[in-house]
């Protein structure tokens, strides 16, 4: 059978997949998109637990391409909960008319390099074979969910799953007895729901963390006017941070005013929404030192002050990890939900979890009986969803094979070894969607300039990409989320090299070394 042809393969229909999809598309090349789903989102199709929602601002989320879309669409919260983001999601796909270029309950099992065409050949599922040149994949770097291996956990008799997986008809949790495994940034949002419906709630929690308020809120008609009369504004807000949000940080250090000026900062920007509480803080607030600490023994306080029982709040309250050095959740009545007579809270640092029973989860002390299991275990960041695929490039090396000590690769984009393979799922710990445009705008320059030379292949060079893996680890060493174990640098899954899975650069400085690269003819880069 003859395969497909196309110019570009990309993997994944999610937000990244999208503009991909749209941007390569307006350059004139032929693009495939293939989507293990049955539709569009990435992240906002499959996580349908209740509670999902952005924690960035929904208008600064938003595709900043088409004038057009930013006019027709308007956003009903601040922070959009999963329903409004997926029907976005599907708006500009068929505003774009991107939806016949994408083929849906398509998983891509394998792609391989043909080194006489200097082509990709890529497997899917149950599906036709198809070939490109390039191939993007545009996974999501939180795709890949992880549930530990529980022994046991295929005789529980009752309904299980994790929240990245939950069923599109919902699950029943009227007046059932449900235990959450997990207290992360998933779980924060997921429990105060389930805690409403279920008659008895058990919260396992190994890590306490640090959470902040959401303080969501709605979007009226004339405050949408006004974002709209702005978006130029707001998206040059973005690009000019670090993270791409609209949180301008304070220049001071917080050790250089009194500590009464000090406290009063926090106090006012904790009563702001969202995560300008500490993005639009004094400058080290999210650097390892005094400042940080002095922070972060302030957000325990304000934990303290919300649980009545001194003693559950202590072990609500986290002590062992700087704060900024894992994800730090946004909630909304997370923190009442343990004042509320059908919901415990299990310390499995205390009672581990030994094994899941038919009847429900076994601890050290204790067996839990439960009719329903939420596992909010989190997922096998960036390279979990590549490894998912059977990925081979030069002389048969494959990708999981160069990943195995860690990501080793030039800019987070490409690897030695893997011709027109480009990686799109870590831009920074950002704005996502802001972080992703230049890259992808990027990227499709970067195929354009290719083919219109004649070239038939791009790939770092070796010392590009030893260049880059030193420099995320020198540049790494300094920053806040090496100062812990988390999913930012693979420590929640084991047996993963313990490497820094972003970039330690800012979203400035990474577009303006991509810039530079590309004048430069595409320094650090093979051509053929």
């Amino acid at each position: 059978m003859t395969a497909d042809e196309f110019d570009v393969i990309v993997i994944g229909a999610g937000v990244t997949g999208l503009y991909s999809l749209y941007r390569l598309r307006e350059l004139g090349l032929s693009v495939q998109v293939y989507e293990h789903g049955s539709g569009v989102g990435g992240t906002w199709y499959w996580n349908r637990y209740p509670g999902a929602r952005f924690d960035s601002e929904s208008y600064t989320y938003a595709f900043s391409f088409s004038k057009e879309l930013l006019e027709e669409w308007n956003w009903s919260e601040q922070y959009a909960a999963q329903p409004e983001t997926e029907r976005y999601l599907n708006y500009v796909t068929d505003r774009f008319d991107l939806r016949r270029h994408i083929r849906f309950n398509s998983r891509v099992t394998s792609a391989a390099f043909d080194q006489a065409d200097d082509r990709w050949t890529v497997q899917v599922a149950n599906g036709p074979t198809a070939r490109a040149r390039f191939v993007i994949t545009a996974v999501g770097g939180l795709s890949a969910r992880y549930v530990p291996a529980f022994e046991g956990i295929d005789s529980f008799e009752g309904e299980w799953c994790h929240t990245g997986k939950w069923p599109k008809g919902g699950i029943d949790l009227g007046g059932k007895r449900v235990a959450v495994v997990g207290t992360g940034a998933t779980a924060v949002q997921v429990t105060p729901e389930i805690a409403k419906r279920a008659a008895q709630l058990l919260i396992f929690q190994r890590t306490p963390n640090y959470c902040v308020p959401l303080r969501n809120r709605p979007i009226e008609p004339e405050t949408m006017a006004s974002i709209k009369a702005r978006y130029d504004q707001i998206f040059k807000m973005c690009d000019a941070t670090g993270n791409s949000f609209m949180h301008l940080p304070d220049p001071r250090s917080a050790m250089d005013v009194s500590p009464s000026e000090r406290h009063a900062q926090f106090e006012r920007l904790w009563a702001e929404p969202g995560f300008k509480k500490f993005l639009s803080n004094f400058s080290d607030v999210m650097k390892p030192g005094p400042a940080n600490q002095e922070y972060a023994e302030f957000v325990r306080g304000k934990i303290r002050e919300r649980v009545g029982d001194p003693i559950l709040a202590e072990k609500l309250v986290p002590t062992d990890h700087p704060f900024g050095s894992k994800r730090v959740p946004c909630e909304s009545g997370y923190y009442e939900v343990f004042e509320q007579d059908n919901v415990s809270l299990v310390d499995v640092r205390e009672d581990p979890i030994l094994h899941i029973t038919p009847r429900g989860l076994k601890t050290a002390k204790r067996e839990y009986p439960v009719d329903v299991l939420v596992f909010a275990t989190g997922y096998d960041y960036v390279t979990g969803a590549l490894d998912q695929m059977d990925i081979h490039g030069l002389g048969g090396l494959t990708l999981k094979q160069k990943y195995s000590e860690g990501v080793r690769s030039y800019l987070g984009i490409q690897s030695v070894g893997f011709p027109n393979f480009f990686t799109i799922n870590a831009v920074s710990t950002g704005n996502f969607v802001r972080g992703l445009e230049p890259q992808v705008d990027w990227l499709g320059e970067c195929i354009c300039y290719v083919r219109s030379r004649g070239y038939r292949r791009i790939s770092p060079t070796l010392e590009a990409e030893e260049g880059w893996t030193q420099h995320v680890l020198e540049a790494g060493a300094n920053s806040i989320l090496t100062k812990t174990s988390s999913w930012f640098v693979g420590a929640n899954i084991p047996g993963k090299p313990r490497f820094l899975l972003i970039t330690p650069d800012t979203a400035p400085v990474m577009r303006e070394k991509r810039a530079a690269i590309a004048a430069n003819g595409y320094e650090g880069f093979e051509l053929q």
